[in-house]
C-alpha cells in the first residue's frame, strides 16, 4: 500500500488563530496550507499534479490507504465503460488524447493508459494501479487514512478569499486551507425510503456471483449503467429480469452523452424487444411499494393501492397486508407476477453531510440535486475559494458534455488551476502571441488535434483575442465558456479589438432520446449548408466585444453563447479531419477575413515585392514576412 506523504517541512507549517469566527470558535493548533485538496481519486490527483509542478503547497487528504479506493469496488462488475483507444493510426500525444478516456494529463508519456490495459474497455483493477502509480511517480503529497469529518469557514480579512476553511479529520486534527479543491466525487449510494424499501439489496452490496441468482426472477429498481450492468451479470440464469424507472430510456449514441446507457451494457434491451420474457418499465420509484409475501417473495405495488385499504392501519401493518396483493384494478397487471430480489441501483450523490451550514454548497436544482451547484469556474456558487473538482462538478454539463468523467475533468482541472495560478499568484492565463496572418493555421491545428475542446464540447472553447488593430492576437486555450464576460479577472487578458471563440458543437437538434440518429440523411457535406451540420463540428463565433453577464444569460435557447456579429461553422467530417483545402480551409479563411476586412492568404517574396511597390496596403503576410526580412533566405553571396 502506499505510504501517507510525509516532509520535514510539514510541521514548520504555519500554525495560529483565526481573526474572526463566523460559526462563533476561535481555532488553535493547527496545520496551514495554501491548497487543501479532498479526494485521491482521479479528480484529486490530476489537480494536485499541478499544484506541483507549479510549486505550491499543498496537501491531498484521502480517507483510505490507496489513491482511487473508489475503483477498489466500483464497478462492481470490475468493466470500465471508459474506451481505451490504443491505436490512432497517429503519433501526434493531444490528437490521441481525444480517444483515450482513463489517461490523467501529465509531461510523462509513460502515464498513459494504454501501457497499462490492453482491453478497449479495461479492468477497473488496473485503474487503481495507474492511479497509485501516478501518485507514486509524481510523489504527489497525498495523506492516507485521514477522513475529512468536518469543514467549517472562518472570516479573516488577510485570507485570500476574506476567509480560510478549517478541516477536522477523524483524529481531531484541524487543519486550515486558504483554498478548497473538493475532489470527492459523487460515492453516497441514492437509496429513497418507501414503503418495503427494507426488502431492497443495494448494487453496493449486491453479490455479483451469478450462481446465487440461477433461477430467480429479479427486479431492478434503476436503469443506468449500474443497473443494465448487473442485469447482464444475471441476464443467463435468471427466470427474468425487470428494470423500472421513472424516465425514459436514453441511449447514449442518441444523446450523445457518455454517461447514458452504452452499447456495452445493453443486452437487457435485446432481451426485452425480442420478447425472452425481460422487460423495461417506467414509473415514478416514489409511488411504489415492496411487500414481502408468507412465502418470502416480493411484490412490486402502487402506492394509491395502499390507500385502499383501512385508513385506520399504520404503513408498517399495511405492508404486510396480504390482500392488497389481490386488489389490482386490472387482472393483467404488468409486475404482476412476484420476484425473489428486488435490486436498487439508482447510482450516487455527493456527500454533503461534512459541511457545517455556512461552508455548505448549495445542491444543484432538479435531478441534478446530486452534485454541488458551482459556476462556470467551477467553483461553488455561495463561497468564494472553494472549487468542487473532479465527478462532484458536473452540475455545469450534466447530460452535456464529459465533465463528470476523467476525460472531461482532467480538462476542468487544469482550467481550474490556470484560473487559481492568475488569481492569487499573478500568472496570466497561458496564452500564444502571433501575427494575424497565422490566424487560420492555428485554428485549422486545434480543430484538429485539441483533445480538451473536442471531450468538453460547448463547455470549454478556444478564445482569440484581437490586438494592435487585429494585426496579432492571442491564442487561449481551453478557457471555460461560460465564464467568458469575465476573462479579463480570470486571466489577466484583453480583447482590444475584438475576439473570436473556437467551440465544438453538435446539431441543435441531433443529440436527444428520440432522436433518430442513423436515419441517412443523418450528414452534410456540401460547405454551404455547414450550418446543417449534425455530428460533432466547429464552430467560430465572432465577437466585437466580451459578451456580458446579461447577454449570456439571455443567449437563444440551446446555444452556448450569445448571438455573435458572425459565425462560421466548419463543415461536419465523417473522419473528423477538417483539412480539406476546398471543404474546410478556404471557407474558413474568407470569414476569417470578412470579419477582419484584410487579406489572410499568404504570398511568396515576389509577389510581396509587387505589392511594396504599387500598393499603400500590404496583406499581413507580407507585412509579417517580406518586410521583416523573412522573405528570402540569406546566403553568403546574398
Amino acid at each position: 500500500m502506499p505510504a501517507s506523504w510525509a516532509s520535514p517541512t510539514l510541521g514548520t507549517l504555519v500554525a495560529g488563530v483565526v481573526l474572526a469566527s463566523v460559526c462563533g470558535a476561535e481555532p488553535s493548533n493547527f496545520l496551514h496550507l495554501d491548497y487543501c485538496v479532498i479526494g485521491a481519486g482521479p479528480g484529486g490527483l490530476q489537480i494536485a499534479y499541478f499544484l506541483q509542478q507549479s510549486h505550491r503547497q499543498y496537501l491531498v487528504f484521502e480517507r483510505s490507504d490507496v489513491s482511487g479506493s473508489f475503483f477498489v469496488r466500483y464497478p462492481r462488475h470490475r468493466k470500465l465503460i471508459s474506451i481505451n483507444k490504443r491505436y490512432t493510426g497517429k503519433q501526434n500525444k493531444e490528437f490521441n488524447l481525444r480517444h483515450d478516456w482513463n489517461s490523467l494529463l501529465s509531461h510523462d508519456d509513460n502515464l498513459l493508459y494504454k501501457h497499462y490495459s490492453k482491453d478497449f474497455f479495461p479492468h477497473a483493477d488496473t485503474m487503481v494501479h495507474y492511479l497509485n502509480d501516478f501518485t507514486r511517480i509524481f510523489a504527489l503529497k497525498v495523506q492516507y487514512n485521514t477522513e475529512i469529518k468536518q469543514i467549517k469557514v472562518e472570516r479573516d480579512s488577510e485570507a485570500w478569499n476574506g476567509h480560510h476553511f478549517f478541516l477536522t479529520d477523524q483524529n481531531d486534527h484541524l487543519y486550515r486551507c486558504s483554498v478548497l479543491l473538493v475532489a470527492t466525487g459523487v460515492w453516497v449510494p441514492n437509496a429513497p425510503d418507501f414503503p418495503g424499501s427494507q426488502h431492497v439489496e443495494g448494487y453496493e452490496d449486491v453479490s455479483v456471483d451469478p450462481a446465487d441468482f440461477v433461477g430467480q426472477s429479479v427486479l431492478i429498481l434503476g436503469r443506468g449503467n449500474a443497473a443494465l450492468e448487473t442485469a447482464d451479470n444475471i441476464v443467463g440464469v435468471t427466470n427474468f429480469i425487470h428494470a423500472v424507472s421513472r424516465s425514459r430510456l436514453r441511449l447514449a449514441w442518441a444523446t450523445h452523452y457518455v454517461g447514458d446507457i452504452r452499447a456495452v451494457n445493453n443486452g437487457l434491451l435485446d432481451t426485452y424487444q425480442l420478447k425472452s420474457l425481460d422487460g423495461l418499465l417506467e414509473g415514478d420509484l416514489s409511488h411504489i411499494v415492496i411487500i414481502r409475501d408468507k412465502n418470502g417473495k416480493l411484490h412490486l405495488r402502487l402506492k394509491h393501492h395502499l390507500n385502499k385499504s383501512n385508513a385506520s392501519q399504520d404503513m408498517s401493518m399495511k405492508i404486510h397486508d396480504q390482500r392488497l396483493l389481490s386488489e389490482e384494478g386490472a387482472d393483467n397487471f404488468a409486475v404482476r407476477l412476484p420476484y425473489d430480489r428486488v435490486i436498487r441501483c439508482l447510482g450516487w450523490t455527493f456527500d454533503f453531510s461534512i459541511f457545517s451550514n455556512v461552508a455548505m454548497p448549495q445542491s444543484g436544482r432538479g435531478r441534478m440535486n446530486k452534485y454541488p451547484l458551482v459556476k462556470a469556474t467551477y467553483e461553488a456558487v455561495n463561497l468564494p475559494g472553494m472549487f468542487i473538482i473532479g465527478t462532484a462538478s458536473h452540475s455545469v454539463d450534466y447530460r452535456k458534455a464529459a465533465g463528470g468523467f476523467i476525460h472531461g475533468f482532467r480538462y476542468t482541472a487544469r482550467a481550474v488551476h490556470r484560473l487559481l495560478e492568475h488569481r492569487h499568484h499573478g500568472v496570466h492565463w497561458p496564452a500564444t502571441a502571433l501575427p494575424v496572418s497565422q490566424l487560420n493555421n492555428i485554428i485549422i491545428k486545434r480543430i484538429n488535434e485539441a483533445s480538451g475542446i473536442y471531450q468538453m464540447f460547448s463547455v470549454l472553447a478556444d478564445v482569440v483575442l484581437l490586438q494592435k488593430n487585429a494585426t496579432e492576437f492571442e491564442y487561449l486555450e481551453e478557457y471555460p465558456i461560460g465564464a467568458l464576460p469575465h476573462l479579463w479577472q480570470n486571466t489577466g487578458k484583453k480583447a482590444e479589438n475584438g475576439l473570436f471563440v473556437v467551440n465544438l458543437e453538435y446539431g441543435s437538434n441531433f443529440s436527444k432520446p428520440e432522436a433518430d440518429v442513423f436515419h441517412p440523411s443523418r450528414s452534410v457535406g456540401d460547405p454551404k449548408h455547414a450550418w446543417l451540420s449534425n455530428f460533432l463540428h466547429p464552430v467560430i463565433y465572432f465577437y466585437r466585444h466580451i459578451p456580458t453577464e446579461t447577454e449570456m444569460t439571455q443567449r437563444p435557447k440551446l446555444w452556448p453563447l450569445p448571438r455573435p456579429s458572425s459565425i462560421h461553422h466548419v463543415v461536419e467530417d465523417f473522419l473528423t479531419d477538417w483539412t480539406a483545402a476546398r471543404a474546410h480551409i478556404l471557407p474558413l479563411r474568407r470569414f476569417l477575413e470578412t470579419c477582419l476586412h484584410t487579406d489572410l492568404r499568404n504570398y511568396f517574396a515576389e509577389s510581396c515585392f509587387k505589392f511594396a511597390l504599387t500598393q499603400q496596403h500590404l496583406p499581413p503576410s507580407c507585412r509579417h514576412g517580406y518586410l521583416n526580412g523573412q522573405g528570402l533566405l540569406g546566403s553568403e553571396s546574398l
